[in-house]
């Protein structure tokens, strides 16, 4: 039986693969204020995923323990060489440095244009955001390694003098002060006209955020260096005894305890209903929120002072081993890590897509997540949805593509993909959706995706076409080697119709079988 072949058209379109490997702009829709990201000390940041690519690092004089406030596009830090620093968050230049008289561990706190901050010299600070012009400071008895927390106006904060106090946030005038039974490390957490926080004389206290007066304590086994943190009416908090707490926030009242068998210094996030913490028997736990049953846990190198933050799926967290962090908050699952010349005490704060985060060996890192934006080339034979798109490090897109009414669909997707210079190729039955995932940080990649759509001959015609839909795809190169084994197929389909285009053109005719 003869099959006649009128003609057999192979056309490619390029596709144009745009790629900013700049870092997501950082905005204000979420910006990490103070210590733990806000006064309640939720650690949690609506802020998309990041890399472990390095961005930039800044290296102050000394170890950085404070951790990030990240406001405005500006990230604020202190260093044990007795400096405020503001610095361009997306590229690291230092905009300002202001210098106490002792080493700033406080992580500061950025409210209506102004830096909160304390100091080794016994000082809070009150300092222009955009200038680090000193407006006021008020003096305690004793270093002021606890971080302020700023609500209703005010600033509350504690002193190794054993006081918590509440400080006007315009004035720095002494609103009322509460005397523990030793050290105040810890750093006040704010919620529901509550302050909490806890001291080195082993208690959690609730205090009347207006007036100071005592409304609860809780007393544990050992020290509460850990802040505490307030979601869903319930208080969670870490000791030197070991154990990861969850309190009635109302009365004080243990709901449920966690015994990680060593001090817990880390202070608490709080997202999705999982309590995530770590401690110094090198762990990272996620936890129930309403049991304290273990969700999973992870093993670092060494302590876990740093206190874990959580965003776009991802728990990050220092460790005395040096590394910093990136699991799945879902089962623990390590993402990545970024090795550092130091201990990492200081607690990730995470904007736009970026970790930033300091170490004692002197500097603060940025870690970013890069947005490619994709331009797609439609084709007047089908359409490629979803079209022009952006997807950020990590992400992944899935693209169908959908022939033009009358057109029977047979055949594949054909994708050409450079990754780092190593060219990879894949392959999908037309009529379903090619997912491309992973997509990787300073990788050099371009490729063109084409379509192409066959329709079979039948007994009334024998009229077989081929067109090209345009397209494009990201992957990296390592999944995409799973699916290398259409290409010598591909590669014979696509020799035999370039033999019979060439024979089409010279001279047509029919062949009978």
């Amino acid at each position: 039986m003869k099959v006649k072949f009128a003609r057999f058209f192979l056309v490619s379109l390029t596709v144009l693969l745009c790629l900013s490997l700049l870092p997501s702009a950082v905005g204000a829709s979420d910006d990490w204020t103070m210590f733990r990201h806000d006064a309640a000390h939720s650690g949690y940041s609506t802020s998309s995923p990041s890399s472990g690519v390095q961005l930039w690092n800044f290296t102050t004089g000394n170890s950085v323990e404070s951790s990030p406030a990240v406001v405005g596009g500006v990230v604020y830090v202190g260093s044990w060489d007795g400096n405020v620093y503001a610095l361009n968050a997306s590229s690291g230049v230092k905009l300002w440095s202001f210098t106490t008289g002792g080493g700033v561990r406080s992580s500061p706190a950025v409210v209506g244009g102004v830096v909160y901050v304390g100091s080794d010299d016994d000082n809070v600070y009150a300092l222009n955001a955009s200038s680090g012009v000193k407006l006021w400071s008020f003096t305690t008895g004793g270093w002021v390694w606890s971080s302020p927390a700023v609500a209703g106006g005010a600033v509350y904060v504690g002193s190794l003098d054993d006081y918590v106090y509440a400080l006007n946030a315009s004035s720095g005038a002494s609103i009322w002060s509460f005397p523990t039974g030793s050290y105040v490390f810890s750093s006040p957490a704010v919620a529901g006209g509550v302050v909490y926080v806890g001291s080195w004389d082993k208690n959690t206290y609730a205090l009347n955020a207006s007036s100071g007066a005592k409304l609860w304590n809780f007393t544990t086994g050992g020290a509460v260096y850990s802040s505490p943190a307030v979601a869903g009416g319930v208080v969670y908090v870490g000791s030197y005894d070991g154990n990861v707490y969850a309190l009635n926030a109302s009365n004080g009242d243990e709901i449920w305890s966690f015994p990680t068998g060593r001090d817990v210094y880390s202070s608490p996030a709080v997202a999705g209903g999982i309590v995530y913490v770590g401690s110094l028997n090198n762990m990272v736990y996620a936890l129930n929120t309403s049991s304290g049953v273990m969700i999973w846990n992870f093993t670092t190198g060494n302590w876990v002072f740093s206190s874990p933050a959580v965003a776009g799926g991802i728990v990050y967290v220092g460790s005395f081993d040096g590394n910093v962090y990136a699991l799945n908050a879902s089962n623990g699952a390590e993402i990545w890590n970024f090795t550092t010349g130091g201990w990492v005490w200081s607690s990730p704060a995470v904007v736009g897509g970026v970790v930033y985060v300091g170490s004692y060996d002197g500097n603060v890192y940025a870690f970013a997540a890069y947005t490619y934006t994709i331009t797609v080339t439609q084709s007047s034979d089908g359409t490629i949805s979803p079209g022009n798109s952006t997807v950020a490090e990590g992400g992944s897109l899935s693209f169908s593509v959908t022939p033009n009414a009358g057109t029977s669909s047979v055949g594949y997707y054909i994708a050409s993909i450079t990754v780092d210079g190593s060219p990879v190729t894949v392959s999908s039955p037309a009529g379903q959706t090619v997912v491309f995932s992973d997509v990787q940080a300073n990788q050099s990649i371009t490729a063109t995706f084409e379509a192409y759509l066959y329709t079979t001959p039948t007994a009334t015609t024998t009229e077989t076409t081929a067109s090209p839909v345009g397209g494009i795809v990201i992957q990296d190169s390592l999944n995409l080697y799973l699916q290398l084994l259409w290409i010598p197929l591909l590669a014979i389909v696509a020799l035999l119709a370039v033999t019979l285009l060439r024979k089409s053109k010279a001279s047509p005719e029919s062949e009978q079988n």
